[in-house]
């Protein structure tokens, strides 16, 4: 294979090697300090990142506030700290070497807010934001007012584009590479566009070259593109390696650095890792983002699977086929479904799914009453992590909503990532991953159940396997 060449990233030669920012806790201080000091770019996530108390012990994100309004504030403080303790600790674990890049959400609850309170905290030990789930318009302008240089997580040229003339242009300088994210091979959250097939994947070469294009027309010819999302081996990508189409690129990694002795994610979770088959992984449009996602295909999403399966439409009054009336609620108001869609749901109340409970879109599912007081529950208990939430109906606005019903197909995604992210519970969480992660089965690297150090699956991946 080819040798890999360093590349100037946020102001140091590194090799073109960066460690995905995953969630959660998922990826943090220990890890990407790691991969940084093995002469690469390692990225922590700024999503409601771990904090500790006096001694050193973690501290557990609890809410003490009777509002969602007092929830999202206290989410805000939690961000803050969490991200200025894992910066401070990838500083001194890189001891120095590679770059350390904070990973941030742009939809998620307070961005901004964390952001600025991380990169004042923690100045000089983070170099660079990527941001993606969204169009982060502003990461540009927030990042350079801290000397910190950015990168914008996209899925199209035509996102780029709209990310530049509107705001970009003004910060080229700090424009440290484009993160391409294939949003059918990514886990987490995918950029799928309303005009592409989930079901048809594309190859991703004539998509970043279509990037790659547009980036020179802007005068970009020189600033990487980080190639993201299905990257395993790079002895496939070798001929994306000094390609002159393509100029400077560099490799995101986020499934393999979660089978690191680094990696904070629990020993079952690593475990399960092993065992996953190809199609374990599911891209799914469950989460409350409105985005889909790609996760491992558990008990926790099959459950979700079946919440949209016991589904019916239905009407307030009758009109033309649904004139069949069946009881809702507990005072077993009527609403109206087709004959056929009532005998559907005769047949769930049967099975015990015997909640009815309304959608946005005018249909109701049908779950057991311990599921529907669950749900409830961590509707109520919404602290405001994303900017706007379907599951809670949450918005980070005036009115603190989106103004529509609250959506009980969907989860509460702060919960059950905070849950899977410090327990051994990787059943009924959800888990994201990429759609390479049962390569890991099949890898000989990974033989008997070894799992590396950083370094050493930094040295592995340089070797092109």
């Amino acid at each position: 294979m080819k040798a890999l060449k360093p590349l100037v990233m946020s102001g140091r030669e590194v090799l073109p090697l960066v460690e995905g920012g995953k969630g959660v806790a998922v990826s943090n201080g220990e890890s990407s300090g790691a991969w940084a000091a093995a002469g690469g770019v390692g990225t922590f996530s700024g999503v409601n990142a771990d904090s500790f108390d006096e001694n050193g012990n973690l501290l557990d994100q609890v809410y003490h506030g009777k509002t969602r309004r007092e929830r999202h504030d206290e989410l805000i403080a939690y961000g803050i700290r969490g991200g200025i303790a894992q910066a401070r600790i990838a500083h001194e674990v890189s001891n120095g070497q590679g770059r350390i890049h904070m990973n941030v959400l742009w939809e998620m609850g307070g961005a901004e807010h964390v952001l600025h309170g991380v990169l004042e905290g923690a100045k000089g030990m983070i170099h660079g934001v990527t941001c993606g789930a969204g169009m982060p318009y502003r990461v540009a302008e927030i990042a350079v007012s801290y000397g910190v240089h950015y990168y914008p997580i996209v899925s199209s040229a035509r996102a780029f584009r709209a990310l530049w003339l509107r705001a970009y242009n003004k910060f080229p300088a700090f424009l440290g590479g484009v993160v391409y994210e294939d949003p059918w091979l990514a886990g987490g959250h995918n950029g799928l566009s309303n005009s592409e097939d989930p079901r048809k994947p594309e190859d991703p070469f004539p998509r970043v070259l279509a990037l790659r294009q547009m980036m020179n027309s802007f005068g970009l010819n020189d600033t990487p593109i980080i190639m993201a999302g299905g990257v395993w081996w790079l002895s496939e990508w070798e001929d994306w390696i000094d390609n002159p189409d393509l100029g400077p690129v560099a490799f995101q990694y986020g499934t393999r650095p979660l089978l690191t002795q680094e990696s904070p994610i629990s020993m079952a979770w690593k475990r399960r890792l092993l065992t996953l088959q190809e199609g374990d992984v599911f891209l799914n449009r469950f989460s409350p983002t409105g985005f889909y996602s790609s996760a491992v295909k558990n008990p926790f999403l099959q459950e979700l699977m079946g919440r949209s399966e016991r589904q019916v439409a239905y009407m307030p009054k009758p009109v033309g086929e649904h004139a069949s009336d069946f009881p809702v609620g507990p005072r077993g108001r009527p609403v109206y479904l087709t004959e056929t869609d009532k005998q559907r749901a005769e047949g769930w109340v049967a099975q015990g799914y015997t909640t009815a409970l309304k959608t946005p879109d005018s249909t109701i599912i049908f779950v057991t009453p311990e599921k529907a007081e669950h749900i409830l529950k961590d509707q109520i208990d919404c602290m405001g992590c994303l900017s706007a939430c379907l599951f809670s109906n949450w918005a980070q606005n005036e009115e603190g909503t989106t103004g529509k019903k609250a959506d009980p197909r969907s989860y509460c995604i702060q919960k059950t990532l905070q849950a899977v992210s410090h327990t051994d519970d990787c059943e009924n969480q959800l888990m994201f991953a990429g759609h390479n992660a049962f390569r890991f089965a099949k890898d000989p690297f990974y033989a008997n159940g070894f799992i590396p150090t950083v370094k050493q699956l930094v040295e592995r991946i340089a070797t092109g396997y």
